[in-house]
C-alpha cells in the first residue's frame, strides 16, 4: 500500500499552512502543491491522478482546491467532477480561502442556535448578511438554501452585485442585494432582521451598539472577526448562542472563535471523509454544511 495523497490545487502562487496542517492532521502522508494553476489545466490534472492508482484505491488519492477566489474554485470544482473516468475517479474537496468550511459552521451554527432557543431553524426567517466576500457570499447562499429570505449587505462602494449575483444564480438561490455603506442603510436592514451574520474585514465594527437598538425583530448575531474590536458590539469571542444584553437590544451571539473550533472539525472531518467514503466524496460546500450539521462543539 502506498502512500495517502492529496495534490493540493490553487491559482494562487503559495498553499495555505493551514490547510495542509489539517490535511496532515487527518492522515494524508503526502501533500503535493500545484500552484497558479489555470481552469483550463485542472482537468488534464486530474486525469493524471485518476488513471496512477486501480479504480477500488480512490480513497488514496485526493485533491483540494484552494485559493482566494470562489468563483474560480467553483469552475475549477465542476472540471475536475468531469474529469472523472467510469470507475477511475479520486475525491475532491474545495475550500477556497476557508471559505466553504467557515460558512458551513455559521449556517449550522445559526440552524442550531435558533432550534434550541426558538423551536425552528432558518427556514422563513429573515438574515442579513454583512460582507460581500468569500464568506459573506457563501454563508448567504447556503442561508438562502435553507429556506431563509437572504440580504447580502455591501460595505464598501467597490463591491459588485454583478459577480455576487452570478454565483448565487450558479446555485440556484435568490439572494437580495443591499446597501449598508452608512449608519441609516445598515438601521434600514436590521429594522427586520432575525439574524445578522458580520462578514466583513477583520479589526473593523460593523454595527454598533446605536444600531442594534433599532433591531426589533433580532434574535441572533453572528460574528466571524476574530480581531478587535469585534464586529458586532456585544459578542464575546467564545459565545456559543449566549444572551447579550445591550441597552435596547438583546439578542443572543454566536462569537469568532466558536466558529473556528468547528470550523477545524468541520475541514478535518471532511479530509477523513475523503479518505474512508465508500465512493469517491466530491465536496463543494453545500455538502460541507450537511456535514456540519452533524458535527458538536
Amino acid at each position: 500500500m502506498g502512500s495517502r495523497i492529496l495534490y493540493f490545487f490553487t491559482p494562487s502562487d503559495n498553499i495555505s499552512p493551514f490547510d495542509v496542517t489539517i490535511a496532515a492532521d487527518a492522515g494524508y502522508n503526502q501533500i503535493l502543491p500545484i500552484t497558479n494553476i489555470k481552469s483550463s489545466q485542472v482537468a488534464d490534472m486530474v486525469q493524471d491522478a485518476i488513471f496512477a492508482r486501480p479504480p477500488k484505491r480512490f480513497n488514496d488519492t485526493g485533491i483540494f482546491i484552494g485559493g482566494r477566489d470562489v468563483h474560480l474554485a467553483a469552475d475549477m470544482f465542476q472540471y475536475a467532477k468531469k474529469a472523472m473516468v467510469g470507475d477511475f475517479k479520486v475525491g475532491v474537496f474545495a475550500d477556497p480561502n476557508g471559505a466553504y468550511t467557515t460558512s458551513a459552521s455559521v449556517v449550522s451554527l445559526i440552524e442550531k442556535a435558533l432550534q434550541e432557543t426558538h423551536g425552528s431553524g432558518l427556514k422563513g426567517r429573515k438574515i442579513a448578511v454583512f460582507g460581500t466576500g468569500p464568506v459573506g457570499l457563501s454563508t448567504a447562499v447556503l442561508a438562502a438554501q435553507q429556506g431563509a429570505e437572504t440580504r447580502l449587505c455591501k460595505l464598501t462602494a467597490d463591491d459588485d452585485p454583478h459577480i455576487a449575483r452570478r454565483f448565487c444564480e450558479r446555485y440556484g438561490v435568490n439572494v437580495a442585494w443591499t446597501s449598508a455603506l452608512t449608519q441609516k442603510e445598515k438601521i434600514d436592514v436590521l429594522s427586520d432582521a432575525e439574524v445578522v451574520v458580520c462578514a466583513a474585514r477583520a479589526g473593523v465594527r460593523i454595527l454598533d451598539a446605536n444600531e442594534l437598538s433599532k433591531a426589533a425583530n433580532l434574535l441572533l448575531a453572528v460574528d466571524t472577526n476574530a480581531v478587535p474590536p469585534s464586529g458586532i458590539a456585544g459578542i464575546g469571542m467564545q459565545d456559543l448562542n449566549k444572551p447579550v444584553d445591550l441597552e435596547h437590544c438583546k439578542f443572543n451571539g454566536i462569537g469568532p472563535l466558536a466558529i473556528g473550533k468547528m470550523k477545524y472539525k468541520v475541514q478535518f472531518g471532511l479530509f477523513e471523509i475523503m479518505q474512508k467514503s465508500e465512493k469517491a466524496a466530491l465536496i463543494d460546500f453545500p455538502e460541507a454544511y450537511q456535514y456540519a450539521l452533524s458535527v458538536q462543539i
